[in-house]
């Protein structure tokens, strides 16, 4: 079986010299570096684990920098064990040349998130009636317990299609033709559409369900082709780029907050010393003036007594 990793620039359009136009997707797949076997009697299974995308070693958290410390190897973003891959050893590159053009592939990715959404949009439900005063109601999705009661449980029931949060989820679209390769750009054309947003990471392997070898595909205007995918790559490249930004930006943000918590604590803490000096520093009687305080008062009960006498 073959399988690479590959991030997904976007779709585009072509035509074939019959005339049809066909949806394209475009694929970068750089090379995907083994990093190690696994193998029958060590792991207990086949595989073969390769890195995509390499990264700087201080975008790591602790676990990924001792494992690449402990296979010593470059650092990658992402890891992947291909089951049942075999004949390749340690440092060894996997490219795009491992297809061609007419073969069948599934596409393997996250899809996009839509976020919390109803039954209708999320299951296909029927709309309810939009008419006679029906008002909003018309998009709910109606019953979702088994009955009224009495022999019927009153309850819902495992499973039960409801509003909910609806994408991000890993799916495989299976049979997709691969439509051409670009080694040196490192790209797969592939026929049809490819789960997931932009610069989204995608997952190709040859296809379980179809053997069936499809002749190589011709398009009719492979310059116009060309120019299409510099502009996708064109686009892809400032979308990351965008993202990254926001990403900085973010962390600045909350860098920024966390300076303020600080100077905020520190003030706080200031104040409080200071509250407590001052309150320190309040003059209170010395040993020489507390004696002639307690025979004054001596003094003054001493009077009011021989007063109450008389």
């Amino acid at each position: 079986m073959k399988m690479i990793l590959g991030r997904k620039i976007g779709m585009i359009q072509s035509f074939l010299e019959d005339g049809r136009r066909i949806p394209v997707t475009i694929i970068q797949a750089e090379p995907n570096v083994v990093l190690e076997n696994k193998t029958q009697e060590k792991n207990g299974y086949v595989a073969t684990k390769v890195g995509f995308q390499q990264i700087e070693e201080k975008k790591l958290n602790k676990p990924q920098k001792g494992y690449f410390k402990k296979i010593k190897t470059d650092a990658f973003k992402h890891t992947k064990e291909f089951r049942n891959v075999s004949g390749y050893n340690v440092g060894d590159k996997i490219l795009v040349d491992i297809f061609n053009s007419g073969d069948k592939v599934d596409a393997q990715a996250i899809t996009k998130g839509k976020g919390f959404t109803g039954a209708i949009k999320r299951w296909n439900f029927k709309v309810g009636p939009l008419g006679h005063g029906a008002g909003y109601p018309h998009r709910y999705q109606g019953s979702i317990s088994f009955g009224r009661g009495g022999s019927q449980g009153q309850r819902v029931p495992k499973g039960q299609k409801m509003s909910g949060h609806y994408g991000h989820e890993l799916v495989t679209i299976s049979n997709l033709t691969v439509v051409s390769i670009e080694l040196e750009k490192n790209l797969i054309l592939v026929k049809g559409s490819v789960p997931g947003p932009v610069n989204s990471l995608v997952l190709l392997k040859t296809t379980v369900k179809s053997k069936k070898q499809v002749d190589p595909i011709k398009l009719s205007d492979p310059e116009a082709i060309a120019r299409a995918i510099k502009e996708k790559e064109e686009q892809a490249r400032l979308a990351l780029e965008a993202k990254k930004a926001e990403a900085h930006q973010k962390a600045e943000a909350e860098k920024e907050a966390k300076k303020q918590e600080m100077l905020a604590k520190q003030k706080a803490a200031e104040e409080k010393q200071k509250a407590e000096a001052e309150k320190n520093e309040q003059p209170t009687a010395t040993a020489e003036e507390a004696p002639a305080k307690t025979d004054d008062n001596a003094t003054e009960k001493k009077e009011e007594n021989n007063g109450g006498n008389q």
